[in-house]
């Protein structure tokens, strides 16, 4: 081999060498890990390309081998806003795919047994991109549009159950996920008992807010409670349920009372809910609801029971009696219970 084939041998190697080290280089920056953590990085609705670098850096190694991947694959033009989660062993093809795609994360929400719809709101919107004002604002509309005062109003169109929203969930598309499950709650077979029942959808609510409230949630005696409720309604009797009383005081000072124990001062407190000062059901549910305590209300247990108090043998559950004078030696006993354990 003479001098100029060595040479041209040699260029060609070098030449190769440039040109495989060029494409390992182009292959890790779009194929290679370039993930530094996991986590979840949001990109607000209008962002712009600097906001969504600005979000994603904290999580790569090389911001910019994501950056040249980003703008060569046009996600400088084309994104859409949400929550994403970065995984291990994620390349840049793969994060700014997903953000092209809007695969977003969702997020769980627990819809609890709030006292009011603007209560539950100021927990959800932590997990939206919109603020609990801007959120409460748009259900305002809502109910007005529906015919009601305010979004408070829309309270029985929401049940008690753990569910999957986006970050980027807009209040009507939110409201939309409840209204329809409200809907297909109140079948047919369910339309004929509230007829039945000789309550209106707003009385089965608020009876039904109450027997959650007494029974703690649990499905055990709802039916029961119900039955008791029931006839005392029927008997022109107040309810005199403390749970009311609790939340007549909490709605008058913004939910920020803990009352563990129900006092004679608190009886007197004046307020349409409180069921103590005031004959009938209350004008509306004293919490959100779930659908076992509905139900319950739809198909009461038959009994004679007037009266009910905690149980301090069965943390959880009541005694029941159609006799004051059991009743008595039964709330005695209560009081008893709660003094040893200085409950106040």
């Amino acid at each position: 081999m003479n001098k100029k084939h060595t040479v041209l041998f040699l260029i060609v190697g070098i030449l190769l060498t440039l040109g495989l080290f060029w494409g390992y280089s182009e292959y890790k920056k779009y194929y290679g890990n370039n993930v530094e953590k996991e986590g979840y990085f949001h990109i607000p609705t209008g962002a712009s390309f600097q906001q969504i670098l600005d979000s994603v850096a904290p999580y790569v190694k090389n911001r910019e081998a994501f950056e040249e991947v980003a703008r060569d694959k046009n996600m400088n033009r084309i994104f859409h806003p949400g929550r994403y989660q970065i995984k291990e062993g994620s390349n840049n093809t793969d994060l700014v795919n997903m953000i092209k795609a809007g695969n977003q994360s969702e997020h769980v929400f627990r819809i609890g047994d709030f006292g009011d719809v603007y209560q539950m709101i100021g927990r959800v919107s932590r997990k939206t991109e919109i603020d609990s004002a801007k959120f409460i604002s748009e259900l305002n509309k809502i109910a007005q549009e529906k015919g009601y005062k305010n979004a408070e109003d829309l309270k029985k169109y929401f049940f008690i159950d753990t569910y999957h929203f986006f970050w980027t969930v807009k209040p009507s598309e939110f409201f939309t996920r409840f209204e329809d499950q409200y809907e297909k709650f109140w079948t047919p077979e369910r339309v004929a008992k509230e007829k039945s029942s000789g309550l209106s959808r707003d009385e089965i609510y608020a009876l039904a807010s109450i027997v959650y409230k007494e029974s703690g949630g649990k499905p055990d005696e709802q039916k029961t409670i119900a039955g008791l409720y029931l006839n005392r309604v029927r008997k022109g009797m107040k309810l005199q349920s403390d749970p009311t009383v609790i939340y007549a005081i909490n709605q008058d000072s913004g939910f920020n009372q803990n009352i563990k124990r129900v006092l004679y001062k608190h009886l007197r407190h004046p307020s349409p809910y409180n069921t103590y000062a005031n004959a009938g059901i209350p004008p509306g549910p004293i919490c959100i609801v779930d659908k076992n305590s509905v139900d319950a209300v739809l198909n009461p247990e038959q009994h004679s029971y007037i009266f009910m108090a905690a149980d301090p043998d069965k943390p959880g559950l009541h005694r029941f009696t159609a006799s004051d004078t059991e009743h008595a030696a039964n709330a005695k006993d209560y009081q008893e219970w709660l003094n040893s354990k200085n409950i106040r």
